[in-house]
């Protein structure tokens, strides 16, 4: 099981689905219009042809932003006024989708032919997963890259996790800019203390659904890497200051309290949630720091099984699989594991980029075969 609630009703998950696709003057997308089939595509490319793009274009419809954590408007083609996205979708709330960027920053997001009121009411339009090599990562890299898992995962399977963090992050904001006043002005200001009680509220929510979470996901977590062939043993935990505290919301005004003269000092809030981690070991030992480059792998792909199982169990909608040449480096043995791990999801549509015809996984040889160079994609034979 997963930290998420059964589907409503407890009726079988449904399969989200990219039906139709067009891009326009997306990094190296020019202009790219495909009917996808059910069950989903592969696409053949050499490296640096634009097969990451093209599913970083996908997924930007459930984010609204990059998963690769670039800015807007660099992901508008050289010499272009602006990126356009738009795509049909079936097994999810949202019909049609829109989104297109200026070089300006300016966004405009469309569901189902209106302008969405709000850009939160657009996110997860199309549900997707992207599983890629740079998810090691979220392994061997720093805690805000956990932290950024943990938080799309919840919000996105949790209005009240997605409102909550919204609050906190606002409240933040506040707090922070109360502290550089106060930095500016030589002394501490009154108006420090008046965003901690919003803090403390919201981070209280957020550090119990990031528990829970962490609580019901130990167990797959385990499972999935042995099953994937790991042999020691993995644990997830949750690490932060108020993390094991029976009431996280007092334990975060507790702290902030005590440590707002140093604030105050640095200019910055440094006790809450925003520095909390999730924390990965293996047989006891910091897995960042002692695991290998194969174990940091193996728990990155499990950590996104673990995002696409979470959404289907909240949701009842199994999110569209990205898969960005996820198998690079993998032996077959393995690789032939984790495609077990991801057929247990349940029926869904798997959009798959590989650089070579000769490394597409046998699984996945049913599939329609498109090609891409040069930003061109073709949608037939290979």
């Amino acid at each position: 099981m997963t930290g998420a609630a059964a589907p409503i009703g407890g009726d079988a998950p449904t399969a989200a689905r990219l039906a139709t696709l067009a891009v326009r003057d997306f990094r190296n997308l020019v202009a790219v219009n495909a009917s996808v089939p059910d069950a989903g595509v592969v696409v053949v490319g050499e490296n640096g042809h634009g097969k990451s793009n093209l599913l970083e274009a996908i997924a930007y419809l459930r984010l609204l932003r990059s998963v690769r954590g670039a800015r807007d408007r660099d992901l508008i083609r050289h010499g272009a006024p602006a990126f356009h996205i738009a795509a049909t979708c079936a097994g999810s709330p949202v019909r049609r989708v829109s989104v297109g960027v200026d070089r300006q920053g300016r966004k405009r997001v469309m569901l189902d032919g209106a302008d969405a009121a709000r850009l939160t009411d657009a996110l997860d339009a199309l549900p997707s997963v992207t599983f890629s090599p740079r998810d090691v990562d979220l392994v061997a890299g720093g805690p805000g890259e956990r932290r950024r898992f943990l938080d799309i995962t919840l919000a996105l399977s949790a209005p009240a996790y997605l409102e909550a963090l919204r609050q906190y992050r606002a409240a933040l904001a506040r707090r922070n800019a109360a502290l550089r006043e106060a930095v500016r002005r030589g002394a501490a200001a009154a108006g420090v203390a008046a965003w901690e009680p919003a803090l403390a509220r919201h981070g209280g929510s957020l550090v119990r659904a990031r528990r829970a979470w962490v609580a019901a996901s130990a167990e797959p977590f385990a499972a999935h890497c042995a099953a994937i062939g790991e042999r020691g043993r993995p644990t997830l935990r949750y690490a932060g200051a108020a993390a094991e505290a029976d009431d996280p919301e007092a334990a975060i005004a507790e702290q902030l309290e005590r440590q707002r003269e140093t604030d105050v000092r640095r200019g910055l809030t440094q006790a809450g949630p925003h520095r909390d981690d999730l924390g990965m070991a293996l047989d006891g030992h910091d897995l960042r720091t002692v695991g290998s480059a194969g174990q940091h792998r193996t728990a990155a792909i499990v950590l996104r099984l673990l995002e696409a199982a979470t959404h289907r169990d909240a949701t009842g909608v199994t999110p569209v699989l990205l898969l960005d040449d996820p198998f690079a480096e993998l032996d077959r043995q393995r690789t032939t594991r984790i495609l077990a791990l991801l057929a247990a999801l349940g029926p869904g549509q798997h959009l798959v980029c590989v650089p070579r015809a000769d490394e597409v996984p046998a699984q996945y040889t049913r599939l329609a075969r498109w090609t891409i160079a040069d930003g061109t994609l073709t949608t037939g034979a290979a």
